[in-house]
């Protein structure tokens, strides 16, 4: 989709997160590639290689969306040290994280705070 805004990318502490706002209600095949190329940049350079994707705004993914997620938790989880966190989840995108299991791969925060928060007390 051309024009379509980028996710958003801070730094906070050690902690590289990346807010998927309200352009990203919907993450459908209109802006999968503007996230999808954001979140697998960061998962590649992150210095140190922790990670949360806030999905407050999103209220619906696919599969190849969770492809994604999997892909990114994969490069940090190669990484010595490499930890990944999705925060803000819905009840419905929570509820799709939890039917396929990757929440006994994810940490799963229901804030940006907290997930920042549990990745530098994991890194300390």
């Amino acid at each position: 989709m051309a024009g379509a805004k980028k996710p958003v990318v801070e730094q906070r502490g050690s902690v590289t997160v990346v807010l998927l706002g309200p352009d990203f209600e919907n993450v459908d095949e209109a802006v999968l590639e503007d996230a999808s190329s954001v979140i697998l940049e960061v998962s590649q350079t992150a210095n140190p290689p922790l990670v949360v994707v806030d999905l407050s705004h999103t209220k619906f993914f696919g599969s190849a969306f969770i492809e994604t997620l999997f892909r990114a938790w994969n490069r940090l989880n190669a990484e010595e040290g490499g930890r990944f966190c999705i925060s803000g989840l819905t009840p419905y995108c929570r509820e799709v994280i939890e039917v396929t299991h990757l929440d006994r791969l994810w940490t799963l925060s229901d804030t940006v705070d907290e997930a920042v928060a549990t990745l530098s007390a994991e890194n300390d």
